[in-house]
């Protein structure tokens, strides 16, 4: 954002600097803003009017990237964010605070503003939100502003952003106290009607939120929405020993899910038994599931149990069960209404005690409709389905993934690897992943094997993967693309290091402002995206 768009009250000397600043602007720039404010405090009876527009201005005339405001439960002591800006819902119910506690709790306990120039090197900084992750987040400022009505504090405004020049955070620390005063009465009547009803719904959702986190399988990776739903599935399931059916697209993870409904059942210390239905043919199948007797058919030289019975008292794991034959799936049937088999060349029953998980990613009711999988079999095996949403569709997964599989694969290769560039975060988080986490942990290996340094770059993935992101290389191959692909990627990189400021960036790479500007046209690159 230019610096015409940053806060300043300015006298000359003051405004000559915020011009050379990211972190300020004219005064005559700012008042329309408070004009706004002011006009819809004035005119509008929602609390939520008001500050939708307060938050709008914060981020387009402040460049703030996290704004809150906190408003004070009398009654209960507790803070809570009653609106915010750059912060999801779930971060949103985490940001409960006592009075006292954390640099919010602090400015509503005694009433005056605090500055944090670095978010990082200040300790009473909590991030009870858990919306700082990276090390650009550390890097930071926050200004806290109390919400006065009288000497009684209501809550507090609080703003994140980049600020170069500390010294000029003293002028958000005017334009926010103005503003906190402009809505301090709203706020208070707000609270009188309203403050109770309120922070209980946002202490359901806190709760519901934490029940979410608490359960969650050790051996999955994912905190997207999609994902939490399954979490709280398998939450249920486990509980039980009802059969359960997964379903979901190849390489998204089946199997995991099926281990973490044992592992987190009342039988783990149980034999947990995986058969996959495709990997036979199927004169071997029903051998390998039932079990046969000795001389049941040429080579069966002794008896042995089967897979039914190598898991009596846990858990069978069917993967791929679309994949079995008609004969096949009525002895299943069997197995699932009276919990009894017979092995293959016997006529003795066998009584087993488990639990039947099968997985697929069939269409089983379209199987039903075209008589190659049986209905009755598919109501028995359907008591509680599970569907695993693809890669695509958990978008925010990807990049924790993709981290998880270079930790994994950098001990096994012995390589001190330890990250991944940006420009490779975009390729992978643009590529559709047909193949879903088997095809990302796939890239990740072949990458790691590839790398000569201690990150990998956009060079070091499939040539699929840098299409997708460099649009330029589309029809190119070999040397071409190749090239594309590094230029896209130092392209990126010092854009990311100069905030999209394409001069700076040009000057870093030693080309023209418009030679860069006219490769970043070529290569599909906005310079919006890195600011």
């Amino acid at each position: 954002m230019s610096a015409k768009k940053r806060l300043h009250f300015c006298a000359t000397k003051a405004c000559e600097k915020s011009l050379q600043n990211d972190c300020s602007i004219c005064r005559a720039n700012i008042l329309s803003s408070l004009f706004r404010i002011s006009k819809v405090v004035v005119e509008s009876s929602s609390l939520s009017d008001t500050l939708a527009v307060l938050l709008k201005i914060m981020k387009e005339d402040m460049g703030v990237i996290r704004g809150m405001v906190n408003l004070l439960n009398s009654r209960t002591g507790k803070i809570f964010i009653h609106d915010s800006i750059g912060l999801s819902r779930e971060e949103e119910t985490r940001g409960v605070y006592s009075i006292g506690e954390g640099i919010t709790g602090k400015v509503v306990e005694t009433g005056r503003k605090i500055i944090v120039p670095v978010i990082g090197k200040e300790p009473n900084f909590l991030n009870r939100t858990k919306s700082l992750l990276s090390q650009e987040d550390r890097e930071l400022s926050f200004v806290c502003i109390p919400i006065l009505r009288g000497k009684k504090v209501l809550g507090a405004i609080s703003v994140e952003r980049v600020c170069e020049d500390h010294e000029l955070l003293a002028f958000d620390v005017e334009l926010l106290g103005i503003v906190a005063a402009m809505i301090a009465q709203a706020v208070e009547l707000y609270l009188l009607e309203n403050e109770d009803k309120h922070f209980l719904r946002m202490e359901n959702e806190r709760l519901q939120n934490a029940l979410k986190e608490r359960f969650h399988p050790s051996n999955i990776i994912g905190n997207s929405k999609p994902m939490l739903e399954v979490y709280s599935l398998i939450n249920k399931i486990v509980r039980t020993r009802s059969t359960v059916l997964i379903l979901g697209e190849s390489g998204v993870g089946k199997e995991l899910v099926a281990s973490a409904i044992h592992y987190n059942s009342v039988d783990a210390d149980k034999a947990f038994v995986t058969f996959n239905c495709a990997a036979l043919p199927e004169s071997v199948i029903e051998s390998e599931l039932f079990g046969h007797e000795k001389g049941a058919y040429t080579g069966a030289e002794r008896a042995r149990k089967g897979r039914f019975e190598e898991a009596d008292g846990g858990t069978v794991f069917l993967d791929e069960i679309g994949e079995l034959s008609l004969p096949v799936q009525a002895k299943l049937l069997r197995v699932l209404q009276e919990r009894t088999i017979e092995r293959v060349g016997g006529n003795q029953t066998i009584k087993v005690n488990i639990r039947i998980i099968t997985a697929t990613n069939r269409d089983l009711q379209q199987m039903v409709k075209e008589g190659r999988f049986r209905e009755d079999l598919y109501y028995r095996l359907n008591v509680f389905p599970i569907v695993i949403p693809p890669l695509r569709e958990r978008n925010s997964d990807i990049i924790a993934l993709a981290e998880f599989f270079v930790s994994r694969f950098s001990k096994k290769f012995s390589k001190s690897i330890n990250g991944i560039s940006i420009p490779v975060q975009e390729m992978l988080l643009s590529y559709p992943w047909p193949g879903n986490v088997r095809e990302l942990e796939n890239v990740i290996e072949r990458a790691l094997i590839i790398a000569e340094g201690d990150v990998i770059h956009g060079y070091d993935l499939p040539l699929s993967l840098q299409k997708t992101a460099v649009s330029g290389s589309s029809t190119q191959q070999g040397l071409g693309a190749k090239v594309n692909s590094v230029e896209y990627e130092m392209i990126i990189e010092a854009l990311c290091d100069h905030k999209g400021n394409i001069s700076a960036a040009a000057e870093t790479l030693g080309l023209t402002r418009r030679t860069l500007s006219l490769k970043m046209q070529k290569l599909g690159i906005n310079y919006k995206k890195y600011r």
